[in-house]
């Protein structure tokens, strides 16, 4: 696929983070099949969920679970008029600002992954006063240690922190390695 394209783009976080089956690159696969099927002999699976760009070169990658219309439409756009997409690389907390959403974290003690997660879906678990979850994976320069360290003082547990970081984006380079930290 690569020789045969100009231009490469992953789009969502199966293909950007190897997805909600990464899961699978921290246990044992074959417990999971053993324990979901009947008859696991019949299942096949890679041995591991990883991103496209772990494979190949990528020339740009469109986060998110789901993805954000609006970014695809921008993507598709500045390829076909030959620019570089103008998509912020900020994080979601920059979203919540723009919304005039308060934040979770300072006004309520409440956990989020707003500071280390890429915009892109307008901070909708905030708006309703969650924390974040990480759908678009982590922002550019993501600060997970900063952040795990600030959890700890709203009192979340090592536990907390490793379920946090492996959702969506479990193997997001930033999130597999912050989550790992904190592993037993």
């Amino acid at each position: 696929m690569r020789r045969a394209s100009k231009r490469l783009v992953t789009i969502g976080a199966c293909a950007t983070a190897g997805g909600i089956q990464a899961l699978r690159n921290f246990k044992d696969v074959e417990e999971f099949t053993s324990i979901v099927y009947a008859t696991p002999r019949y299942i096949e699976t890679l041995n591991k969920s990883t991103p496209i760009n772990d494979h190949v070169s990528v020339d740009f990658e469109l986060r998110g679970c789901p993805i954000n219309k609006a970014q695809l439409v921008e993507l598709i756009n500045a390829l076909l008029n030959g620019r570089r997409p103008n998509i912020s690389p900020h994080s979601v907390c920059i979203e919540c600002k723009l919304r005039g959403t308060v934040c979770v974290m300072v006004a309520r003690g409440t956990p989020c992954l707003g500071p280390v997660t890429h915009a892109g879906c307008g901070a909708i678990c905030p708006s309703y006063q969650r924390g974040c979850y990480g759908c678009y994976g982590p922002m550019e320069t993501p600060n997970t240690g900063s952040l795990a360290a600030q959890w700890g003082k709203l009192g979340a547990g090592k536990t907390d922190l490793v379920r946090a970081f492996r959702g969506f984006n479990a193997y997001a380079e930033a999130f597999r390695r912050e989550s790992e930290a904190h592993e037993k």
